[in-house]
């Protein structure tokens, strides 16, 4: 593992302080936590749970979706305006 010195502000050690407490671990551990975390280091992919929810019965949705989105909402914009 490697070592690295890092500086921050004395309110945001503080609170880095406050949760190594209440989590009864190090801080070094409550700021890898917090790295990993922002980074997304180690997160599985998440599948799309929509994904093939329906079927158009057409094979050229994708590459017209603007247009079909154009077609479908446009009412609905008009009306919101």
């Amino acid at each position: 593992m490697k070592r690295t010195t890092i500086s921050m502000p004395d309110d945001l050690a503080r609170a880095v302080e406050r949760e190594a407490r209440r989590r009864d671990i190090s801080t070094s551990e409550v700021v890898r936590i917090a790295l990993v975390a922002h980074l997304g280091i180690g997160e599985k992919r998440r599948s799309l749970p929509f994904a093939n929810l329906g079927s158009s019965g057409r094979s050229d949705t994708s590459s017209r979706i603007d247009e079909i989105l154009a077609e479908r909402w446009a009412p609905h914009i008009d009306r919101d305006r």
